[in-house]
Formats: structure tokens, sequence, C-alpha cells
């Protein structure tokens, strides 16, 4: 079984995330999150409930760069900050090692430390739809983020095959409670989030 765990909001510069997503959400984000040095990213972060958060992540311009594929697909990235993928959570990664979404490898940050599903290219997955996948060890990052009343209430996913993705998250055994999958003429990702201010909607 895997269970959604992030959305990922990918950005040029995480200035320029952090300012999309206060404004489309209405307020201030706390000081949370830090860098990635194997992957030469950095990031903020944004509770979303419980067991959830929201993830702003672009390039490291202090670091130097990996010899390898930036995760999310953020080699490639360019222009307006846009939710551009999620992450869902299992305590088997190994399991779905057969879905072609990447080969486990380790990551840290802080007291924090990860499995997670990387494709050898470091693309996007189905364009983003479908979620790289993640195996906390003993601490989660929620555990420490502030609380500052905000909730997701449903990610929605559009695709102009939404057949068989569908059928890689079945695969995934995902629990699909906040979760709806929609044809479309492109892949992209809607999050509706309950907020202070009220419901707010992050899209690209």
């Amino acid at each position: 079984m895997t269970r959604l765990d992030h959305l990922v909001v990918l950005a040029e510069t995480l200035e320029q995330g952090q300012g999309c997503v206060e404004e489309a959400l209405g307020l201030k984000l706390p000081p949370a999150g830090g860098p990635h040095p194997q992957m030469g990213t950095h990031n903020r972060l944004l509770r979303l409930g419980s067991g959830a958060y929201l993830e702003i992540i672009a390039v490291d311009p202090a670091a130097p760069p990996p010899a390898h594929p930036r995760w999310f697909g953020l080699d490639a990235f360019s222009g307006a900050p846009r939710l551009g993928t999620w992450v869902a959570r299992t305590e088997a990664l190994e399991r779905y090692r057969g879905l072609g979404l990447g080969s486990p490898q380790t990551a840290r940050r802080g007291s924090l430390e990860w499995l997670i599903a990387i494709p050898e290219d470091g693309r996007l997955n189905w364009g983003g739809v479908v979620p790289y996948l993640i195996q906390w060890g003993p601490a989660h990052p929620t555990d420490t983020l502030p609380d500052v009343g905000c909730e997701l209430v449903e990610l929605v996913l559009l695709h102009p095959e939404p057949d068989p993705v569908r059928a890689v998250l079945t695969a995934l055994e995902l629990d699909l409670g906040k979760i709806r999958l929609e044809r479309a003429p492109k892949p992209e990702l809607m999050a509706f989030i309950q907020t202070p201010g009220g419901l707010k909607l992050l899209s690209p």
C-alpha cells in the first residue's frame, strides 16, 4: 500500500517558488527546509495536514552540480514555478521496482534520511502525474513542521491517457482518498488546499 506523502512545486529559484506559493495560498511560508548536497538542490516546506506536506524545490546555486541527473527533471526545468509532480510514501519501496519508476537511492537532509526511486535520467513519471516513490527512515518532515492551518483537500491528476495512468496507480496499491484522475489535453496537476483564508487552488 502507498499513500500521498507530498506535493512538489518546481522552480528555477527557491525565491520564485516561494513567492508563487505564498501568493496562491495567501500566507507566508515558515522557515523550514534546506539543501540536498547529493542532488545540488534545496527546498522549502509547508505542512498540509497530518502526514502530508508541500515541497518547493529548485537547483541550489551554491552547490556544485552532481555527477548524475537531478531529481524531478530539474536539470531541464525552466519557466514560471509550477506544481510539477508529487511523491507517494511506502514502507516497501523494493516491492514496486518492476514498474519502471526508477532505482532506489539513499538521500539525507539534516536528521532526515530516506530511500527514493529516481529514474536514471531524472525525468518526471508520466509527465508528473505518476508519483516518485519514497520510503522514510525513522523521522518524517511533518514530525517537526509547524502547523499553519493548511490542509490538502484534493489532488487532481490530469493526463491525455488516464487509463494506463490509472493502471500504474493501481499497481502501486495507492490510497486514492484525496486523489482524482481525469482526462485532459496534457499532463498537469491541481491541488485544492484549505488555508486560514479559505479554499485555494494551486495549479500550473
